[in-house]
């Protein structure tokens, strides 16, 4: 029962990925708004690391079952870490990057990277077994 929650949740955030990648390709502005506003607030912050921490458990779980067990896995737990690490950033360091990362990415570099977030999230996917 929890593995097959896991493969849900994985298949969920490749969908996701790939939803993202066609937001950057089409709207990249709206990307790059998007972008600026994290940890923003504490609820955006803290939100977005907790749920971030869903896909990353998924990943680790259903690694065993996956096509690529060792991608899956090692992929999980750097989003588990990186993820625990940032709640221990103080928010306002957490959005001056996310604001500088906005700067630096103009919209045709959103653009430039959206296939790879769709291939990316394609590849999440097929994965899942």
């Amino acid at each position: 029962m929890i593995m097959d929650i896991a493969k849900w949740i994985v298949i969920l955030f490749g969908l996701y990925i790939i939803f993202i990648g066609f937001l950057m390709l089409i709207y990249p502005k709206i990307a790059r708004g998007i972008l600026r506003k994290a940890g923003s607030t504490n609820l955006i912050n803290y939100a977005g690391i907790t749920i971030r921490l869903i896909p990353a458990i998924s990943l680790i779980l259903s690694s065993e079952s996956s096509k690529f067990p060792d991608a899956f896995k090692i992929f999980g737990w750097i989003m588990l870490i990186t993820s625990l690490t940032l709640y221990f950033i103080p928010r306002k360091i957490h959005h001056k990057f996310a604001m500088k990362s906005a700067d630096a990415l103009k919209p045709i570099y959103f653009r430039l990277i959206s296939p790879f977030a769709i291939l990316f999230g394609a590849l999440i996917i097929y994965n899942v077994n």
